[in-house]
């Protein structure tokens, strides 16, 4: 972002961290001194687009949430279940207390975050259990299914589906404290085994400080980083089958995850650390995206990779189209001369909005490519870099050059790529502050393969635009030989969380109507939950509920519409 001072009107922006233990340090993202707001020509173009004036935005619409959180909503948890987990996990690592309780109630979702600010409380848990070890953790879940007490997790409470809320009270495990702990490292295999409840940045200090932490002979990276990196888990990475922005390289979490122990309803479940197997359907496979249905996962083994972004070759290219754009992309993953780390391919709307919100509308550059064809509403961004041995690196920026001058590309260097990287992980922060003036934003995303992704991103994008005055930008970021996802945002003035879910609701009937899948990375959780069985087929999805019947037949994990597993059958959509 631009750190130039507005010239003209500026918003009542809040720049004061959030107080302790009030709603907004719940539902606003990240780190609570952390603040970001638009510079001025982002903001003027706001008020554009959304047809507002600096009138609306010298008051705030609603509750900014800096109020204590107070409730009147007493646990309802007998006291005899409370002093039983005391048991398990210690007097000093449990709480009924209201705070404790909310700030694992919700995830990150816009739903989320318009129902909070609303003191909308539709979820809570009757208590919050902290746990140290997975011997706790088996202890707590055979312990729930015994009493028939609903069971969630709270990883880094990142979830976009509703996946960590308590629709029907009982225990939540917050992972946070305790359960982020290193188990093993393995140098030779490559490999690192964790608690689920450990996040990305302790994750990557740990294998980047290999040799100190371990005896290591070198410096290692997990390989995966969301935007969520910072305040996501390891384990919520695992159950939802997430993907990071370096995904096209390192692979998505599926591809990194080596084993797993689950906690279940029928004991404990532990996979094989195999790099290959042939003994039947792969249950690293089956477990994974499970989200917490069919048991808590308390450890996983990974991959690790070396270390090494001396050899990094940073890119970024304009096209002037979005089909050229597409073809352009394809070839690259498709010449098998190697995939680049972060891949990224914006649509004419995202990248009018990625040129300003990384200053290149502050340069000659913005009117030069108009000058040279690469006209505004147009034209398609493509960024990233490449990571690996630096021969393979080299190499696949070099034939990423060669295919970008094929298509017309022009280079924009490194300059945007630098921009986006310092941004990458604290854009979210944006959505807080737009928030306080009733302009909502969002995130969808879907799989494509290269043969529907012109159909579906019309398809799709047509719905979002038909709520008037909003902003849909969309982009392709995880990318494969066969295919991409199409990740969508949308940016529109709204504050009413009723409105925002019908409005949501339609951007899904239109995934599932277009044939796209209904998420590439995000999970389904209990927010998608109703879809999905419309998306998958009835006998396909037969293969899930036999999981669910199979490892929790009293539907005490992660109950509420998980995906869809316990969703009434009037509240499913089926729209192909």
């Amino acid at each position: 972002m631009s750190n130039k001072p507005y010239v003209d009107f500026e918003p009542k922006w809040v720049k004061t961290p959030a107080p302790a233990n009030s709603y907004r340090s719940i539902f606003r993202w990240g780190d609570p001194d952390f603040v970001k707001y638009p510079k001025e020509s982002l903001y003027k173009l706001m008020k554009e687009r959304f047809v507002m004036t600096d009138e609306d935005f010298k008051n705030y619409t609603g509750s900014i949430g800096m109020e204590e959180v107070k409730l009147d909503m007493p646990s309802k948890l007998d006291q005899v279940h409370i002093d039983a987990l005391k048991e398990i996990v210690g007097e000093d690592f449990i709480t009924t207390e209201d705070y404790p309780r909310l700030a694992v109630a919700y995830g990150k979702t816009g739903y989320d975050a318009l129902r909070l600010r609303a003191g909308q409380i539709d979820s809570l848990p009757d208590v919050v259990v902290y746990p140290d070890t997975s011997e706790q953790v088996e202890k707590i879940v055979e312990y729930s299914t015994l009493h028939n007490i609903p069971l969630y997790v709270y990883g880094g409470g990142s979830s976009v589906t509703r996946g960590v809320e308590p629709t029907k009270g009982g225990i939540s495990l917050d992972m946070r404290k305790r359960f982020n702990k290193v188990i093993s490292f393995n140098e030779i295999d490559q490999t690192i085994t964790v608690q689920s409840g450990m996040s990305g940045p302790q994750l990557e200090e740990a294998l980047n400080n290999a040799p100190a932490n371990f005896g290591a002979s070198r410096k290692y990276t997990c390989g995966h980083f969301p935007q969520s990196f910072e305040y996501s888990s390891v384990g919520g990475w695992v159950v939802t089958r997430g993907a990071g922005q370096n995904s096209t390289y390192y692979g998505c979490i599926t591809d990194i995850v080596m084993g797993q122990k689950y906690a279940t309803p029928i004991g404990v479940i532990k996979t094989s650390s195999y790099p290959r197997e042939a003994t039947g359907p792969n249950l690293n496979q089956i477990m994974m995206g499970g989200e917490g249905a069919f048991g808590v996962l308390t450890e996983v083994t990974l991959k690790v990779f070396r270390y090494m972004p001396e050899n990094r070759k940073r890119f970024s290219y304009i096209f002037k189209d979005w089909e050229t754009a597409q073809k352009a992309a394809r070839e690259m993953m498709q010449c098998e001369a190697g995939f680049s780390s972060v891949f990224r391919l914006s649509d004419p709307e995202e990248t009018n909005l990625m040129l300003r919100l990384y200053n290149v509308d502050e340069t000659p550059l913005w009117k030069m490519l108009n000058s040279k064809g690469y006209k505004d509403m147009e034209r398609c961004l493509f960024l990233g870099f490449t990571d690996g041995e630096k021969g393979f690196s080299n190499n696949v920026a070099k034939n990423i050059k060669r295919i970008a001058k094929q298509f017309g590309g022009m280079s924009l260097t490194s300059f945007v790529t630098k921009s986006w990287e310092k941004g990458r992980f604290n854009d979210p922060y944006l959505r807080d502050t737009l928030m306080d003036f009733g302009v909502t934003t969002d995130t969808l995303e879907c799989t494509v393969n290269w043969s529907n992704m012109s159909q579906v991103h019309r398809d799709v994008r047509e719905v979002c635009h038909a709520l008037p005055n909003t902003i849909v930008t969309t982009h392709m970021s995880h990318c494969y030989p066969q295919g991409a996802n199409l990740y969508f945002i949308f940016i529109t003035k709204m504050d009413d969380a009723e409105e925002f879910r019908r409005y949501h609701a339609t951007i899904l009937d239109a995934i599932q109507k277009s044939g796209a899948s209904m998420s590439h990375h995000h999970g389904i959780g209990k927010m998608f939950g109703p879809w999905l069985e419309g998306s998958l087929g009835k006998t396909e999805y037969g293969v899930f509920k036999a999981l669910k019947d199979y490892f929790d037949k009293d539907y005490n994990m992660n109950p509420g519409g998980t995906l869809g597993l316990d969703t009434p059958e009037d509240e499913k959509r089926f729209l192909k």
